[in-house]
């Protein structure tokens, strides 16, 4: 098939089922359950603790579990209703105040009461959780995420959990048998699925349950203050689910097929799958991704805040680099700092630009058919994100005009207007360059043979025809590498010569630029003019012979004494 033929959806599904990115590994194995089990419609779910404001594990969740989404659409010729809840367990008992928030003292005196009944302490909202939910879905309908919003409180306060609730109460000799050999002995002791919403305090209640009647439909406890014996119905919201036998029981109540969770969850998503299955019910599809890791290669944590923020990254990058990211190897360990945003914003490019290229078999393997849905934009990126960096490095620009009299000369007639994801681009190098490349900039002095070559390249390109290519500019940067201590034996020009090693290349960004690395410099000195990269050169040559030069020392001449 050629990349001008547009596939039929039978061709499409028929690519999907041989291909092996992980989206439709995922997605098969939703199929293969749908032929073991057939239903009507397929549930994903994502799920969200509001204690505290959304984080970027909450895109990449969200993100992630909607590129399965969308090739199991694929897969079944989009003949099966999909839907995508994200849901909030805003029903949990707040246990302790964030440190980023105002009016700590009101959270102070409602520590203990379901999120939903607690102040908001920013006065916006009916309540902390209404507050943090509201967050969420502006964060999620900020990146255009196709999904359903689900609160706890009102799954359970509805009456939409009853049924599985009494079921739970039904078989809580079979959930506890899963439970309690999971627990500590001394938590083991009191432990119940139930928790009983105290009708005195309003408070979750982690308390032993002495009583319960699966006919009546209520659980019993002693309250721990009055010491009064008190039985509530398990239903209507009176009491909620401690996390694990909570989570399998939305699984089985909503029928949920896929979920996804963090590598430190496996252990909770084998208990819940198990009580899911004791309720009669079939636990979902899923994997378990890995975590993020800080430049330390330690795990992020939010109450550490190691990490970086989506608000930091967004600060730096788009958020197609982000989601490039987040489709990167979700099984495998990952740094999340700064570090990583330019390789991100710049691989994306490569694969926007090489889509239209590709066969469609190609296409299904291109990370941006699964960022988009299939749908990637035609994106003219004149220059990369690198050479952005290096191009405000080189000339100390910090302002987007500078940036854009580069860019003009390179590639007459694009402008602000005309390329509105580059100038986003502009903006965001200003900030990365201004926060992390100018603070850590250091010039080293080259050696003796460096300072020669660097010669012999400034007088090369400085006899440069005018107007010439990219690629002349290389070949002449590549020749004038071709000496010791650069020369590469295992790599051959092409003409069988030896190579050029990366060091020479490296030598150039950090004897002119004070950085470790840059993007293509043939590429570089086309966009920054070859004149002015002349006029750079020369002037590190000379501040170099200035620093090496020898001092004077007396002579006859000098010392009045007669030969």
């Amino acid at each position: 098939m050629s990349t001008t033929e547009l596939a039929t959806p039978n061709d499409l599904r028929s690519l999907a089922e041989q291909s092996n990115a992980w989206p439709f590994e995922q997605a098969k194995a939703i199929v293969a359950r749908l032929k073991k089990k057939p239903k009507d419609e397929v549930l994903f779910e994502t799920g969200y603790g509001p204690s505290g404001l959304p984080h970027i594990g909450t895109f990449g969740e969200v993100a992630r579990t909607t590129m399965v989404r969308h090739a199991f659409r694929v897969l079944t010729d989009d003949k099966i209703k999909t839907r995508l809840l994200a849901f909030s367990d805003d029903m949990d008992g707040l246990r302790k105040v964030p440190d980023n928030v105002p009016n700590k003292e009101l959270l102070e005196q409602n520590i203990g009461k379901p999120l939903t009944r607690v102040p908001d302490p920013f006065g916006t909202h009916e309540s902390f959780g209404a507050h943090n939910n509201a967050r969420l879905r502006a964060f999620l309908d900020a990146f255009g995420f196709d999904y359903e919003f689900a609160s706890s409180t009102e799954y359970y306060t509805s009456g939409r959990f009853d049924a599985a609730l009494l079921r739970m109460l039904e078989r809580l000799d079979a959930v506890m048998k899963i439970m309690l050999p999971s627990l500590r002995e001394e938590r083991a002791a009191s432990y119940s699925p139930f928790l009983p919403i105290c009708p005195r305090t309003g408070q979750v209640l982690y308390v032993p349950i002495v009583d319960h009647d699966a006919k009546a439909g209520t659980v019993s406890y002693d309250d721990p203050e009055t010491k009064q014996r008190v039985t509530l119905p398990v239903t209507g919201g009176h009491c909620k689910l401690q996390w694990k036998p909570d989570w399998a029981m939305r699984w089985y109540a909503l029928g949920v097929d896929y979920e996804m969770a963090g590598k430190d969850l496996i252990d909770s998503v084998k208990l819940s799958g198990k009580i899911c299955s004791a309720l009669g019910g079939t636990p979902p599809e899923g994997f378990n991704y890995e975590l993020f890791l800080d430049e330390h290669g330690q795990k992020i944590s939010k109450s550490k805040g190691n990490g970086l923020t989506i608000d930091e990254w967004l600060r730096y990058a788009s958020p197609e680099s982000l989601s490039l990211f987040m489709y990167r190897e979700p099984k495998a360990a990952k740094r999340l700092y700064f570090d990583v945003i330019p390789r991100n914003v710049d691989d994306y490019q490569q694969f926007i630009e090489g889509y239209p290229k590709q066969e469609t078999k190609q296409r299904l393997a291109n990370p941006v058919w699964h960022i988009h849905s299939g749908n990637p934009p035609m994106v003219d990126m004149p220059v990369t994100f690198q050479m952005l960096l290096t191009l405000v490095s080189s000339s100390n620009a910090e302002n987007a005009e500078t940036l854009w009299g580069f860019i003009g000369r390179y590639r007459p007639g694009v402008t602000p207007q005309t390329h509105p994801k580059l100038d986003a681009m502009v903006n965001y190098a200003i900030n990365y360059y201004r926060d992390f490349v100018a603070p850590t900039k250091k010039f080293r002095e080259p050696t003796e043979g460096e300072r020669v070559a660097l010669q012999d390249l400034r007088d090369a390109l400085a006899n440069l025809q005018p107007g010439a290519s990219a690629e002349d500019i290389q070949n002449v940067v590549y020749e004038i590498g071709r000496r010791e201590p650069f020369l590469d034996p295992v790599k051959k020009g092409k003409d069988g010569r030896p190579g050029v090693s990366l060091d020479w290349f490296n030598m150039l960004y950090q004897v002119l630029l004070g950085q470790e690395k840059g993007p293509r410099f043939g590429s570089f000195v086309a966009v920054y003019a070859a004149a002015t990269a002349v006029a750079m050169i020369a002037g590190a040559v000379a501040r170099s012979a200035a620093l090496v030069a020898p001092r004077r020392t007396p002579g006859p001449e000098t010392t009045g004494v007669c030969c």
